[in-house]
């Protein structure tokens, strides 16, 4: 047979005209594009690659965009986007930037949110079948979701829902065995024995929430998945479909290292290595790193430290190795950031000593159990923010800068906001000690800078500013991250004769007001913090200093869903430069 011109696939109108011979050519063809352009790009590998003749006999069966899918995550949608008139953007090297990696309604009506968190598609779908049987539409609704997401618990609270339609509402369940990391919860066992049995064994979990099941043994096979997705088409009551799936189909050293692979940098399609390996020797260290050896050798010193995750290890440092050595005392939830949250402070609660580490995108999932069940009961958890920054990740459903307005404004909640590798470590060891109140500690970046002349203290939980260097007239305030920068500008002021006094604030959810009431006949105070002004550190210092002489300039970011920013356009845009600072104070001094 001869190729498909790839090209020609404008929209699913385009492969519905195919044969079955012609549409497993084409699922080789797509599979085929996507290594080469993840090989060159980078991306979500292994999550793409084993949705290939899934999305094929989805598009193939149903009547996009009339016919509604919602894909959980959707980070396993660039086959998706390939079908839905973006080939362009997976065959031409100078446009694998126009999309992103998630569905985004912008680019096409054939994708519905704007997704890049797990387990809501379910409940998400459950409205848009409410929605048509209010108005008496027939159009079908799918849910796409793998079963690494069904361990969050608004999927759970999705299907429950679901179940009670009574109308036509199709739930597709890709198990792949895998979350990012091996899936964890008892639910894996019911998923596991699913398997094992083809489909027969009784309890079913989705049998017992009211939904009808069906079970494809091969979900890369598109025979079945097309006879399947035909038999639902139309159902008039809720149903699963649960598909076994490979992870990594295709590539086969995805295939047999699924955690490595499910994002990866641009990497040899041969060998599967980095086309960029880190030298060991010369890459500087990273906080996730950092984090894990200090916490091997705390929960080694004491039995009743436990580190936890929710469902994302390798950003804490924990490969498979340390997973192991840590043994009992590493847990992973499993994408469940509520349940990490309240196991922590039930933990707490019990006389452990629990340390929960999160993505700082994804803490925010479990804002009310931070608020209720730790703050407001003050259980004495610490828990480590990663990628808190706007040089973080930079998609719009990935932004990094919104924690601290978040969580630093909750009471009774000490939110630390270290400068160096320093001051992480001593920040982390006395939060693992002390047993009053809740922490959070932000890293400050990826790369563990050091500053050994960093004045550490003893004793973090009352607010205690260090004056790095004493001037007058103006005063910068670096939070965090920021504070490099602030040193940075000091320096540059020093040159043109200003004397500057620093300060590196530490704790970002109280007051220095002894250090704050120095300032007050300043003639400019600045601050500046990796997170959105809105909320965040520098309007506190404001506000303190409302009716004081002073003038107060408050420098972060923007309170907007960012895509795909440029780091250094966006730290020019805020004014966030060394050399920007220091224009700004030298303004406020004339």
């Amino acid at each position: 047979m001869e190729g498909i011109d790839l090209s020609e696939i404008k929209s699913p109108a385009d492969i519905r005209k195919m044969n079955l011979s012609e549409l497993t050519q084409l699922a080789a063809e797509l599979r085929g594009t996507l290594l080469k352009k993840l090989s060159a790009h980078g991306g979500h590998i292994g999550p793409n690659l084993g949705m290939v003749e899934a999305v094929i006999a989805l598009h193939y069966v149903f009547d996009t965009p009339e016919d509604k899918i919602v894909f959980d995550v959707s980070h396993q949608t660039y086959p998706h986007k390939m079908i839905t008139g973006r080939m362009e953007a997976f065959t031409d090297p100078a446009h694998y930037d126009d999309v992103t990696g998630y569905t985004n309604p912008a680019e096409s009506e054939y994708d519905l949110y704007s997704l890049g968190h797990t387990s809501s598609a379910v409940a998400l779908a459950a409205g848009l079948a409410k929605a048509r049987d209010l108005q008496g539409g027939k159009e079908n609704v799918v849910a796409v979701i793998g079963d690494g997401s069904l361990s969050g618990g608004v999927a759970f609270e999705g299907l429950d829902y679901g179940a009670t339609l009574g109308t036509n509402f199709i739930v597709v369940v890709n198990d792949n065995q895998m979350s990012i990391a091996e899936n964890h919860g008892g639910i894996y066992a019911d998923l596991r024995l699913l398997r094992n049995t083809n489909g027969t064994a009784e309890p079913n979990l989705f049998r017992a929430m009211g939904y009808a099941y069906r079970y494809v043994n091969y979900g890369n096979d598109l025979k079945s998945l097309i006879e399947m997705f035909r038999a639902v088409k139309d159902i008039d009551h809720p149903v699963v479909v649960h598909l076994n799936t490979m992870k990594g189909m295709g590539l086969p050293v995805a295939e047999a290292n699924k955690e490595a692979f499910h994002f990866s940098g641009p990497f040899d399609l041969k060998s599967g290595a980095p086309l960029h390996e880190d030298n060991p020797v010369t890459e500087p260290e990273d906080y996730s790193d950092l984090f894990a050896k200090e916490m091997l050798q705390k929960m080694k010193a004491d039995s009743k430290v436990v580190t936890i995750t929710a469902g994302t290890p390798g950003v804490l440092g924990f490969d498979k190795a340390r997973r192991q050595e840590a043994g009992r005392q590493f847990v992973d939830v499993g994408i469940a950031e509520q349940a990490a949250v309240d196991l922590a402070s039930g933990l707490a609660k019990g006389g452990a000593r629990p340390v929960a580490g999160f993505v700082s995108s994804f803490l925010q999932r479990a804002y009310d159990q931070f608020s209720q069940d730790i703050a407001l009961n003050r259980q004495a958890a610490t828990f480590v923010v990663f990628y808190g920054s706007m040089f973080g990740m930079n998609d719009e459903t990935h932004l990094g800068f919104f924690d601290i307005a978040l969580l630093s404004n909750i009471p009774d909640l000490l939110f630390l906001a270290p400068t160096c590798k320093e001051e992480f470590q001593s920040m982390l060891d006395w939060s693992v000690r002390q047993t009053e109140l809740p922490v959070v500690i932000r890293t400050p970046g990826s790369t563990a800078v050091s500053n050994p002349e960093i004045k550490v203290l003893d004793d973090y939980s009352k607010p205690q500013y260090e004056i790095v260097r004493q001037g007058a007239d103006v005063a910068l305030i670096g939070a965090g991250a920021m504070f490099g920068f602030m040193s940075q500008a000091a320096d540059l002021l020093a040159k043109e004769g200003v004397n500057v006094t620093l300060i590196n604030p530490r704790n970002l959810s109280q007051l220095d007001t002894d250090a704050l009431d120095a300032l007050k006949d300043y003639k400019t105070v600045i601050t500046a913090e990796d997170g959105i002004i809105d909320g965040g550190f520098g309007q506190k210092v404001a506000s303190y200093l409302g009716e004081a002489p002073v003038k107060v300039v408050n420098l972060g970011l923007p309170k907007e869903f960012l895509n795909r920013y440029d780091y250094s356009e966006l730290q020019k845009r805020c004014g966030l430069t060394p050399e920007q600072i220091a224009a700004k104070a030298m303004a406020s001094l004339k």
